[in-house]
């Protein structure tokens, strides 16, 4: 089932809910008159409109009721507000998305009717330039054509997978979190450069493109990353000297402990919520 000619509601307009937005126009998924958003920042509403042409719809409960498709992209901590607010609205008709970061479904189907079409998506940051790295949670009570539609809108702003939901954690921690430790990554390099004499803006363009040249290599190759390092690495020769510096600072052994720590958290706070 496609998401074309269906209405796509959403609560939240911010930076994810505007990438969606500009991903599935940008696709030809749906016209702009076939969006509908609703944000608690008036003056945010008047912009997207200006900017993508899409309809404004002050009052939450009537979007739900407009839209065959009802993405929430709002804050995790005032998600059950929203959902209470929505309940009333939300038929077997509607099909809900939540991007909210470490929210479980259970929590989120406790404030919905009984038999709710709910699927939870993580989704990174990298949407706004329509790269993003996308999980989708598998889920029960969903109508034949329901994934592939959520796959659909999501995929019109990247990659996207789709997995056991008990597995989402993990995902918050590497693709959600991710972006962050990319970019301490591109600012080390770029410090190494300028320690080595370079000017910053010189480093800083040389490290972000040699990242995300790498990135395109890999995925365009499906070369492994070890396969690739030994493609650069002559022996006795730069590359190894810098690799070697790498492991002594602990560089591998750093990033796995990132990821299970966030890992941890990301439970932690699905649990307290």
């Amino acid at each position: 089932m496609s998401i074309k000619g269906k209405t796509v509601g959403f609560v939240g307009a911010g930076n994810m809910g505007e990438a969606l937005i500009k991903g599935l126009l940008t696709a030809g998924l749906v016209p702009s008159a076939a969006i509908v958003a609703t944000d608690v920042r008036a003056e945010r509403l008047g912009q997207l409109e200006r900017q993508y042409g899409i309809q404004m719809c002050p009052d939450i409960r009537q979007l739900v009721g407009r839209a065959d498709v009802v993405i929430l992209a709002v804050k995790p901590q005032v998600m059950t507000a929203v959902l209470r607010e929505i309940a009333p609205g939300v038929t077997a008709r509607t099909l809900l998305v939540s991007i909210a970061a470490g929210v479980p479904t259970a929590r989120l189907r406790a404030e919905l009717p009984a038999g709710v079409r709910l699927v939870r998506v993580m989704p990174n940051t990298a949407a706004l330039v329509l790269e993003a790295a996308t999980a989708i949670a598998k889920a029960d009570g969903l109508h034949a054509g329901d994934l592939e539609t959520v796959q659909e809108i999501f995929g019109a702003v990247g990659k996207v997978v789709v997995l056991d939901e008990e597995l989402m954690d993990a995902v918050t921690a590497l693709s959600g979190s991710g972006p962050a430790y990319v970019a301490l990554v591109i600012e080390g390099l770029a410090d190494g450069g300028v320690n080595m004499g370079l000017d910053r803006a010189t480093a800083m363009t040389l490290a972000v493109q040699t990242v995300l040249g790498t990135a395109r290599l890999l995925l365009e190759t499906g070369l492994h990353p070890g396969q690739l390092k030994d493609m650069v690495a002559s022996p006795g020769g730069t590359t190894m000297a810098g690799v070697a510096a790498l492991e002594d600072g602990g560089l591998r052994r750093a990033l796995i402990g990132a990821i299970e720590r966030a890992t941890r958290r990301s439970q932690e706070l699905g649990r307290s919520g």
